[in-house]
């Protein structure tokens, strides 16, 4: 019998791929039905991936090989996110210039995901920091000038010292830099600088009114939500007491507007010198919010528990009658939220631990159904907020009414009686896209003294990126690039007289927000991309990650509408299918990290004689995909055992002689043929990765004991099962199951065209739909084999995603499973 030896075999089939071209893809064949999938463009931050980001990128895999084994025309693609601040520190870190240390690392890089055996096509690899790319960044950069969305200003912004640059709001996590966000690392700092942004705001409301139609991992659409952050509220007009000012106060909860009790300003709102201008504490009151307004950075804007404040001294004569309301400052207001100036009462959780922590008056309006517990809001024992289906008291004309349903009734009462205005605000701020370093793409900017900011004329790009001996960060206002004369020197392109190039680079983000579009056409010198080209294969079908759930799809989604626009793609998002994944935790159950020296190189796996087959299955099998989950270094040993297990399976088929089967038998072997088959196709198709490996476990040892029952040997019906298995096994293992495909004789390769069918006759009666609830409420159902144990039922029943939602983040005090009926799940 031959042995399985994977080394030899991953070399073998890896090498005849490439050779052959298997998984280069014909972008121009229209013949089939199309499939278009990878993750998140990889970046060269160091020397490796780690079997994270390996199983991270081994879902499209997963995705694209069946879906090419299914008849379709797939393309997987790959790139490299080669600009920004990560590339240029490790550069650093190592001592040579950005370029060289990223075209080194590649190599590693490449050789790790090509001993893996991604089916990626190799022939249209792309990076954003090749000038090729990079021009067309450049000119995406004009087309939002142009169209008014590209715009520059001064203001204070985010600033790393370690970085020595500016950082988007999405980049500073916990009042320190993404990266640079260690216990000994110094937090970020404020510094006025005049940037450049992209006007995301502007499509804020479109983007969020989208979202929720999206297949996206629920999740990652929270999260989109709400650093949207959407409030439609009433902005109340009132003036302060022994002053002229007037102030403009914003309501998000305006249904209990008679609530309000007192108001809070921003520790860094522009007007608070003027407010406490000429009261007796005036300087112990600005100290106090400037220390405030740092604190509250530092959090990174948490909804702290602790709130701070301190009274102005001033008070303000409240429109809708409720008297002269305290004006103080606090740390949970936000100057760029509404208008920086909240009106508070006993309906809000801040308002209302801050008015108890320093003693305000509050005045409950709003009541639940229940007495007893409106007893505890009128007591001021308990904050009531369900603004929805909460029940006024006051006004008048609304007592006795659900809040909920009287919003815009509310709304015009207010603006009828000239109290208050309607004003949607936003958490979401405009995308800053200046960075005061070296390696990323140059603005196409050049400023003349007669005619400002002049974008670069298209036939002009790319402008190249000059090549420096020096690039390291000064730390001052400009990049190194402000010293190289010889480049900044350009004549205005409106008049021709000399003016400066723009130093600063963008952000790396922009190149990582259009990469899904070059990736169709990425040789096209002569635009970004074919409409045709994008037409016919956008959006991306399938899209994975397990960062940047919110900045870089943001961004993509962003620009992808502004492309929709002008006519340059046929949908308004990129993604049709975005699923993100957890991580997987070192042995140590910490988040792997080279800093902490826990990371695991999947070659060390490889070469340790398990090969890529049993990493990859292991990597699917571990949990879902969804889940969080420690490395178990018990765990592929167990899946080279199972590979070799099947191995043996064709082995002995082979060696086998001509054999009959009865009718009893060739049943037998069929279903279990067909309910796998169907099983797996059903799981890769709902992203349950790990319950498809499990199912082919369970397969390969059902078809032993059918071995031992009816004897193995040629036939027709085994022969039909085994390829069958080694179709669905394929995606998830596709060395082993390329050599066997052989061995049986087959002169083409397994990984296209070949995918079972079944005849649901024979599975009829072996599934049964269970419901799914959660403390007492369905959330869910599922379909299972009649014969799945309780272990892997009570799992799938966690895992649905409706499921999931309902208990994430909280402890699960009971499972019960009723056979065949129910699955109940208490929290």
């Amino acid at each position: 019998m031959k042995k399985y030896i994977p080394k030899e075999i991953e070399a073998k089939w890896q090498a005849h791929w490439e050779k052959d071209g298997t998984y280069a893809t014909d972008l121009s064949d229209h013949t089939k039905p199309k499939y278009y999938a990878f993750s998140m463009l990889p970046g060269i931050t160091g020397t490796g991936i780690h079997i994270g980001h390996g199983r991270t990128y081994q879902f499209s895999d997963v995705k694209t090989r069946a879906k090419r084994q299914q008849g379709f025309n797939a393309y997987h693609p790959i790139g490299w996110d080669s600009f920004g601040l990560p590339v240029e520190n490790y550069a650093l870190k190592i001592g040579k210039k950005p370029r060289e240390a990223h075209d080194e690392a590649k190599i590693n890089f490449k050789n790790q995901l090509k001993r893996l055996g991604y089916s990626y096509d190799w022939s249209k690899e792309i990076s954003t920091a090749d000038p090729e790319y990079y021009k067309w960044t450049q000119w995406i950069f004009t087309k939002l000038y142009e169209n008014n969305l590209a715009y520059q200003k001064e203001s204070a912004q985010w600033w790393c010292n370690k970085c020595n640059t500016v950082l988007a709001n999405e980049q500073v996590v916990g009042g320190k830099c993404w990266r640079h966000d260690g216990p000994d690392d110094e937090p970020v700092v404020k510094k006025s600088l005049k940037q450049w942004f992209f006007k995301i705001t502007e499509y804020a409301d479109e983007i969020l009114e989208a979202t929720d139609e999206l297949d996206w991992t629920e999740s990652v659409k929270l999260m989109q939500k709400n650093w949207i952050g959407r409030s439609k509220g009433m902005v109340f007009t009132s003036p302060v007491k022994g002053t002229d000012l007037k102030i403009e106060t914003f309501s998000a909860h305006f249904e209990a507007f008679r609530a309000d009790t007192f108001v809070v300003i921003a520790p860094d709102h522009p007007r608070l010198a003027e407010l406490v201008n000429g009261v007796e504490n005036e300087e112990e009151i600005l100290e106090a919010a400037a220390k405030m307004a740092r604190e509250r950075d530092l959090r990174g804007y948490a909804d702290e528990e602790d709130v701070e404040g301190i009274f102005t001294g001033r008070y303000t004569e409240d429109p809708i009658g409720n008297g002269d309301l305290p004006i103080w400052v606090a740390s949970y207001a936000l100057a760029d939220y509404g208008t920086g100036i909240v009106k508070c009462s006993a309906h809000d959780e801040r308002d209302f631990r801050f008015a108890k922590k320093y003693d305000i008056a509050l005045k409950p309006v709003l009541f639940p159904i229940d007495e007893d517990e409106a007893e505890k809001v009128k007591n001021l024992e308990l904050c009531y907020t369900d603004m929805a289906n909460g029940v006024l008291a006051e006004p008048e004309e609304f007592k006795g009414k659900v809040a909920g349903g009287s919003r815009d009734q509310i709304i015009a009462y207010l603006e009828h009686k000239k109290l208050a205005n309607p004003k949607i605000s936003y958490k979401m701020r405009d995308w800053l896209i200046s960075r005061q370093r070296y390696w990323g793409a140059p603005i196409p900017i050049i400023y003349c003294k007669d005619h400002g900011a002049v974008a670069v004329p298209d036939e002009d790009l790319p402008v190249i990126l000059p090549d420096v001996e020096d690039y390291k960060p000064t730390g001052g206002n400009t990049s190194v690039l402000a010293d190289q004369e010889d480049w900044v020197n350009a004549p205005c392109p409106t008049c021709g007289k000399m003016g400066k190039r723009e130093t600063d680079t963008q952000d790396g983000y922009a190149c990582s927000s259009w990469y899904f579009l070059r990736y169709l056409d990425p040789f096209n010198d002569k635009q970004a991309w074919d409409p045709e080209v994008v037409n016919h294969w956008g959006p991306v079908d399938f899209y994975n990650g397990a960062d940047h759930a919110v900045a870089h799809l943001l961004y993509a989604r962003f620009w992808q509408r502004f492309f929709y626009k002008l006519g340059l793609v046929n949908t308004p998002e990129p993604f049709k299918r975005m699923m993100y994944n957890a991580y997987i935790m070192a042995p140590d159950g910490r988040k792997m990290s080279k800093s902490l020296g826990n990371v695991i190189d999947p070659l060390e796996i490889m070469d340790s004689g398990y090969g890529a087959d049993s990493l990859r299955l292991y990597e699917m099998f571990i949990a879902p995909f969804d889940m969080e989950a420690p490395w178990d270094t018990r765990g592929v040993p167990g899946t080279y055992r199972f590979l070799n297990r099947m191995w043996t399976l064709v082995q002995e088929y082979l060696e086998g002689e001509q054999i009959e089967l009865d009718n009893n038998a060739e049943k037998d072997i069929l279903t279990l043929s067909y309910k796998t088959s169907k099983k797996v196709t059903s799981d890769i198709e709902d992203e349950k990765f790990n319950t498809a490996v499990a199912a082919m476990m369970e397969a390969v040892n059902g078809f032993f004991k059918l071995k031992d029952r009816y004897g193995i040997g040629k036939n027709t019906i085994w022969q039909e099962a085994i390829e069958s298995l080694l179709q669905v096994l394929s995606p998830f293992a596709p060395h082993i199951t390329e050599e066997l495909w052989s061995q049986l004789g087959h002169q083409d390769t397994i990984h296209i065209d070949h995918w079972p069918k079944w005849d649901d006759e024979y599975l009829v009666a072996n599934t049964i739909k269970i419901a799914v609830q959660v403390n007492g409420k369905v959330r869910a159902e599922i379909e299972v084999d009649k014969d799945t144990k309780q272990e892997e039922v009570l799992s799938l029943a966690k895992s649905n995603e409706k499921v999931a939602t309902h208990i994430s983040g909280k402890e699960i005090k009971k499972e019960i499973y009723v056979p065949g009926k129910l699955v109940s799940l208490v929290v």
